[in-house]
């Protein structure tokens, strides 16, 4: 799994709706509002660096209402939640 945020900036007063278009796209799992130097996170996950490559440059680019954007790729998890699962499976 590959793992991604993209950190975005929009155009003023277009928050909500960028976030909503966002929302809907393939491969982005979570969109979340922030506050901060951006506006908005989008979580990525996909199965390869080509989908990945495919969701930045050719899907979000396409979002009118994106002033700019900074996407950092995961290279590990330490979230307890993901690890607790990962040690829970097959374990009543």
């Amino acid at each position: 799994m590959v793992t991604a945020m993209v950190l975005i900036n929009t155009d003023r007063y277009k928050v909500n709706e960028v976030a909503e278009r966002l929302a809907d796209v393939k491969g982005i799992s979570e969109v979340y509002s922030v506050a901060g130097a951006f506006d908005l996170i989008a979580v990525i996950r996909v199965s390869t660096n080509e989908e990945l490559s495919e969701v930045v440059t050719s899907r979000i680019v396409k979002i009118e209402g994106i002033a700019k954007t900074e996407t950092l790729i995961a290279f590990r998890a330490y979230s307890r939640h993901d690890l607790e699962g990962m040690f829970s499976v097959g374990f009543q």
